[in-house]
């Protein structure tokens, strides 16, 4: 039997399809500005969420990264999320490396920030404090898909407080699909967006920062100093054209079966449901059996995440199928048997 990996949705492996428009891929150098594929998926994500301009990036860090270093100066403050992937998850890079100052706020459950709590973490404008630039929010948080009013009023008061407003869109696509809207409903709020195409999509590389003509052209000089200038990049882009093409609106498969494996997993004794969103699925184990349950696990050629924590993350994507979902089932149940 092949690997069921469940440990996230970046784990996916390119489509014969997919791998087939990067072969049939025109390529140049993209450092020149001159990867006529990439120039198309740049202006396409551009256009689709309603901003001027797109960058093609390696990564979603790096998206997030290049996108604070060019909303923020040294010294500045950007308010993010304190379990936010940007704060919590990228390596400090925003401290690191652009010497920006983190303020983060605890989430709700819904992973919202409180807007309340938003507006008392701003800074005076006085020598003593860093300024505050920026709000950076997430979606989906945990798989939580924001609420369109939360967004709304999101903007309206970084308007208010002279703000921008960053969104990491990892999983921007998943958002929409659940909130049974275009992405641009989400977009439209925001000042910039990072969108990740190697996750749920299932590109095998590549996210793109879309935003203004003049953020854009400070992100691409930041992405050449933190080292993420391409060369023949099209093959990437091509990959990431297919995904947009294609595994959109699949992605309502993927949030199926993660409700058909949280019902699965609820009704075995010994775990735990805790939620499911979009395509993500929270149980906790009893904490002693966690090393157990992982050598379970892979003799049944199932990978999930297990770590020191009893809470567990499983996530569907394009390589779990129905039977994948009931095999993981069987195997919980056979444990905890």
């Amino acid at each position: 039997m092949g690997w069921i990996d469940l440990r996230s949705d970046t784990v996916t492996k390119p489509t014969r399809a997919m791998r087939e428009a990067m072969l049939d891929a025109e390529v140049g150098d993209d450092v020149y500005g001159e990867d006529p594929t990439v120039n198309a998926l740049q202006q396409r994500l551009a256009s689709d969420l309603g901003f001027e301009a797109g960058l093609f990036v390696p990564s979603g860090t790096q998206s997030n990264l290049v996108a604070l270093m060019s909303h923020c100066e040294r010294g500045d403050e950007y308010i993010v999320g304190a379990d936010a992937h940007t704060y919590k998850f990228e390596g400090g890079g925003a401290a690191v490396l652009g010497s920006i100052q983190p303020q983060p706020i605890a989430h709700d459950v819904d992973g919202t920030l409180p807007l309340d709590k938003v507006a008392a973490a701003i800074k005076p404008i006085d020598p003593h404090f860093a300024r505050t630039r920026l709000l950076a929010l997430e979606n989906t948080w945990h798989g939580r898909a924001l609420p369109l009013d939360y967004l709304r009023a999101s903007h309206d008061f970084a308007r208010e407080r002279g703000l921008a407003l960053h969104l990491d869109g990892a999983r921007l696509y998943n958002a929409a699909v659940a909130s049974g809207v275009p992405a641009r409903a989400i977009t439209q709020h925001f000042d910039s967006v990072s969108v990740c195409l190697s996750k749920g999509l299932g590109a095998p590389v590549g996210s793109v920062l879309v935003g203004s003509t003049p953020l854009i052209d400070k992100a691409r000089r930041w992405r050449k100093v933190t080292g993420g200038g391409w060369r023949q990049a099209g093959l990437l882009a091509a990959a990431c054209q297919h995904a947009l093409d294609h595994h959109v609106a699949r992605l309502a498969d993927d949030h199926a079966r993660a409700v058909r494996l949280a019902h699965g997993l609820r009704e075995i004794a010994g775990i735990k449901l805790l939620g499911q969103y979009t395509n993500m699925v929270f149980i906790d184990v009893p904490a002693e059996r966690l090393r157990e349950l992982d050598a379970h696990l892979r003799a049944a050629s199932i990978r999930i995440s297990i770590g020191y924590l009893p809470t567990l993350r499983l996530v569907t994507h394009l390589d779990i199928d129905d039977d994948g979902v009931q095999r993981t089932i069987n195997a919980f149940k056979t444990f905890f048997a």
